[in-house]
Parts: C-alpha cells; sequence; structure tokens
C-alpha cells in the first residue's frame, strides 16, 4: 500500500510493508515505509527527507510506521554544541596510532572481508547472519553520489570503516563495520568521534546517527553523544 508524507515531499509515495518480527524488540512487530524506488532522489531531497527522520539502508530511504510502537526515534548530534566524555577522550587517544583517511572508492575484496568478520562474530543473531557477498554488495558496495568512506587503518591494515553520506546540513552515519578482534579500542565510537570532527571541520551542523530505541541494548552508544535532538512528535527536541 502506498501513502504521501509530509507537504513539502508530498509527490513521494511510500510503501508500506507488511507487519514483520522486529529486529530490537523481540516482542514487537514492525511496520517499515519506504520511498518509492522508481522516483528520482537528488542529494537535497535525500537531505530533506532525512530532517524529517528517513534514514538510507543500501538503495532504500525507510523510515518505521509501526502501527503500536514509537520507540524507533532519529537522533542526530549538533556539531557546534558537541564536547566529547573522558570516556570519548580517551577512546581518540587510545586510537591515535589509527590512520583515518575519507574514500569516495574503496577495495571491495578487502572491505568485504573485514565486512563479514564483523558481521559473523558481532551480529550472528541478527537478520544479516551470515554475512554474503550480495549482502554486502547491496547494503554497502553500491554507493551513492554522496556516499563517502572513511577508512580507518592501523601499520596499513585495515581496521575500520565508517560509511557516511554527505548532506546538506550534516553527515549520516550509515554503518560502521570494524575488526573484532580489536573491540578494546571502541572502534564504532571512534567513528563516530571521526565522524563528528569531520563535520565540524566542513562547516556541517549535524551528524545523523539513525534510530535510538531506549530498550534496546544495541542503540545504547548513541545516547553517549551530548548534546543530541531527538526527532519527536514531527519536531527536533534538544536533549
Amino acid at each position: 500500500m502506498s501513502r504521501d508524507i509530509t507537504p513539502d515531499l508530498h509527490k513521494i509515495q511510500l510503501y508500506l510493508t507488511e507487519a514483520h518480527p522486529c529486529s530490537y524488540l523481540p516482542d514487537r512487530k514492525a511496520t517499515t515505509a519506504f520511498v518509492d524506488p522508481k522516483h528520482p532522489l537528488d542529494t537535497e531531497t535525500y537531505s530533506q527527507l532525512s530532517t524529517h527522520g528517513f534514514r538510507r539502508s543500501g538503495q532504500y530511504i525507510y523510515t518505521p510506521r509501526c502501527a503500536s510502537c514509537k520507540s524507533c526515534i532519529p537522533v542526530r548530534v549538533p556539531t557546534a554544541g558537541f564536547k566529547p566524555t573522558r570516556s570519548q577522550k580517551r577512546c581518540l587517544k587510545r586510537n591515535s596510532d589509527i590512520t583515518v583517511k575519507l574514500q569516495t572508492n574503496i577495495d571491495p575484496d578487502e572491505h568485504y572481508g573485514l565486512y563479514q568478520k564483523y558481521i559473523d562474530t558481532r551480529h550472528s543473531d541478527g537478520d544479516m547472519y551470515p554475512a554474503t557477498a550480495a549482502q554486502y554488495r547491496d547494503f554497502i558496495g553500491k554507493p551513492w553520489d554522496c556516499t563517502h568512506f572513511i577508512e580507518f587503518r592501523l601499520d596499513n591494515t585495515l581496521v575500520a570503516c565508517a560509511v557516511s553520506d554527505w548532506l546538506d546540513d550534516g553527515l549520516s552515519a550509515i554503518y560502521t563495520y570494524y575488526d573484532p578482534a580489536l573491540a578494546t579500542r571502541s572502534l564504532g565510537t571512534f567513528a563516530i568521534l571521526q565522524q563528528l570532527q569531520l563535520a565540524r571541520r566542513e562547516r556541517l551542523d549535524y551528524v545523523y546517527l539513525g534510530y535510538w530505541i531506549r530498550d534496546s541494548a544495541k542503540m545504547s552508544y548513541k545516547s553517549k553523544f551530548r548534546p543530541s535532538e531527538l526527532y519527536i512528535e514531527n519536531r527536533w527536541l534538544k536533549i
């Protein structure tokens, strides 16, 4: 089924999935609304959708549309006001030996090996397990024009990658995968800190972190970047 969205974007149709098991709350059913994949999307339109709480996954732009649950809350971090905590400062110091480089093209074979190791180790209980090359290509390996890859290398070895979309008002942190053997380095946190630094340097206002769910332990890290803003009842609220 389809329906229109906000007045500013009224020409875009949404297509709703059937209710399916929620990936984050095991006792819930989820419904997802996808932007019509045939509708042409440029970076400006994509940016506008992001300000209304939408998110990209592979080739699709989506937002939760669950009938009886509002647990998925879009969150973004204003770059101007962000100040790292003591723990985050230690994370930056701990990873000072890592080389960080912004890329628009990557070696897919090198990256898939790292992605596979990450999914199969850290997310063996999720719907992305087991990782496959086809899944990687659909999810990560078909970048949009606005997509950048932030590579993290230790002694010239790829140890992490943050996939980040460059929007009109900020960076959208799409996904990060890293070597699970280096868990003590907190590379996921390090990747977000690097995106915040990059966005501030490029005079972008926000880093979009996707959806935060209060009752999901997997999402708890997003609440540690403050101050932040939550999209509730069609407006961004500072917390």
